[in-house]
């Protein structure tokens, strides 16, 4: 569990080619400073395992699934990505419970910099888009946002200073595919009420009529 505080950016090393899928190792230097084999590390929103730590290098092993429906299998080296450790149990949640396990992928669509401010509209698949609405939380490539604007089929995040300096997110620009991972809570109650909703006989696919 991760809290979408993004600790520090760190830059590729290179991808390597393994029979379960890749092997990628980040050029981490000093950060975290004492990792652990078998820990958990959130890299651009995925969780993943530490395999290798030392000499600055962090290795974790990628396979297939985790490849096709992220973008951690398009990372090339040189690319910096979002780094975060999973979070104590007497941390400070700052931001919000980030699970790691990405929902889906999506495309920036609008990148609006007008009057100082920063504004990406990115665009929300229909697999997650009951679960986005305004003022909720959503985590993009790990960094935990607050959703500014929703529209069909997109929603919005306003970004502040500190957020671009600290995070990828001033890299992802119109075009850009980005990993999205929807509240763990409002998946909770969207399951919970499906599973109501199915022991009633009602389909969700049929409007609710009024009594």
């Amino acid at each position: 569990m991760f809290t979408g505080l993004v600790q520090h950016m760190v830059a590729v090393k290179e991808l390597q080619t393994r029979p379960h899928g890749k092997r990628v190792v980040l050029r981490a230097g000093e950060w975290p400073g004492n990792a652990t084999i078998g820990e958990s590390i959130c890299v651009n929103g995925c969780c993943l395992t530490v395999v290798e730590a030392g000499q600055g290098d962090l290795a974790f092993d990628v396979v297939a699934h985790t490849l096709q429906h992220t973008t951690i299998g398009e990372l090339r080296a040189g690319d910096m990505v979002n780094v975060e450790r999973a979070m104590r149990a007497d941390s400070l949640v700052g931001g919000h419970f980030v699970q790691g396990h990405i929902d889906t992928t999506a495309t920036i669509l609008q990148v609006d910099r007008a009057n100082g401010q920063w504004r990406t509209r990115i665009e929300s698949p229909a697999s997650i888009d009951h679960l986005l609405h305004e003022r909720g939380s959503v985590s993009v490539d790990g960094v935990s946002l607050t959703i500014a604007g929703k529209g069909d089929a997109w929603f919005e995040v306003a970004l502040i200073p500190e957020t671009l300096a600290k995070t990828t997110l001033s890299l992802r620009l119109q075009g850009a595919r980005v990993n999205v991972e929807a509240d763990s809570m409002a998946k909770a109650v969207a399951a919970e009420v499906a599973r109501h909703m199915h022991r009633l006989g009602i389909s969700l696919d049929s409007p609710l009529k009024s009594q």
